[in-house]
Formats: structure tokens, sequence, C-alpha cells
């Protein structure tokens, strides 16, 4: 018999009901229903609910930075190649999901920017963060003469990014792919052409 990690349970529960339901809408005894644990196990590994919210935060970003970088760090695929793959995965899960599931951190960044300044940072580290990776990408495909060296890699895939989450928060409020579509296909056939 395996013994139970209840935090991790927590976790994945948070994960499930805060990318449903927003941070805010989730309380912590829909998160012990759902981890199947009793009240005081929530607070033996967590202070607060914002302390939570970090560890959920955290664990979002470990699993996607794995996933990012399996995608993006791929040297038998060329530079921009990497990105669009990357780019149409995401789209392929809109779609499963039927635009019901965006992006946790995108979405807590809307929800709690302006509320709360301990989470805001952690995201935008985040995002900072996967923007890096892209810049990488975008680097590599000017060193090898794919797209052009005035591009400022950085502002570039910070565009990107925000290209890429505007397009999740369309597609979410049309229940449609078509604005994530559009983006990657203008991306590719206009700015990094």
């Amino acid at each position: 018999m395996t013994k139970r990690d209840t935090k991790a349970e927590l976790i994945s529960a948070g994960m499930e009901l805060i990318g449903t339901h927003g941070y805010n809408a989730t309380g912590i005894e829909a998160v012990l229903k759902r981890a199947g644990v009793p009240k005081g196990s929530f607070y033996h590994y967590f202070g607060s609910k914002e302390e939570f919210g970090l560890a959920v935060i955290e664990e979002f970003s470990t699993r996607f930075l794995a996933r990012l970088d399996a995608f993006l760090s791929d040297a038998t695929v060329p530079p921009l190649d990497r990105l669009r793959i990357f780019l149409e995965r995401g789209l392929e899960r809109m779609s499963t999901h039927e635009c019901t599931v965006g992006c946790l951190i995108g979405d807590l960044g809307q929800e709690l920017a302006a509320r709360n300044e301990r989470l805001r940072e952690r995201l935008d580290l985040i995002m900072f963060s996967w923007s890096d990776r892209f810049a990488i990408c975008i680097r590599e495909a000017q060193e090898e003469g794919t797209i052009s060296a005035a591009l400022d890699p950085r502002v570039t895939a910070g565009f990107i990014l925000s290209g890429w989450e505007g397009a999740i928060l369309r597609a979410k409020v049309m229940k449609s792919t078509q604005p994530v579509r559009e983006f990657i296909d203008t991306l590719f056939t206009t700015i990094l052409a």
C-alpha cells in the first residue's frame, strides 16, 4: 500500500477547481471535499488560502515549464517549427476541452493582478520565464537566418505571449478556437515570416 501524499492531492484538487471556477470562487471546503481530506490537513500544509494559491501556481508552473521546455529545447527541430508545434498543441488542447479550459496562469493574472500583489508578482515572473523561452527560439531562428535579425527577440517574445494569452481568452469567450487559429496563422505569415 502506498502512502497518501495529502499535500499533492490538495494542490491537484486546487488546480482543477481554480482552473474551472477561479481563485476567489474556490473555497477551501470545496478543495477538501475534492481531495477527500479533513480540514486540519489543509492548515497542516498551508497557513492561508494565499499560500495555497502560491502552491497551486508553483505546481502548474513546474508542469507547464516542463512541457514548454520539451517543445522549445528540442534541437532536432528547427526553432520556428518548435514554437509552432507548441502553439498548435495548445490549440488542440483548447479544441479537446471545447474552449472551456484556458491557461491557469493567464486566468489568475486576469483575476488577481489588481487584488493580490504577492500572487501578481509571482504570476509576472512565471510569464516572464515563458517569454524568455520564446525569445531563445526567436534568437536561434535569427542565427540560422530563418527570420529577420531586425526583430528584437525579447519584444517579439512578449508580443507572442500577449497575443497567445489574448487569443485564449477570446476563444473561451467565443467558445471557438477561431481566435487561436487566427493568431497562429497571422504570427507565422507576418511577424515570423
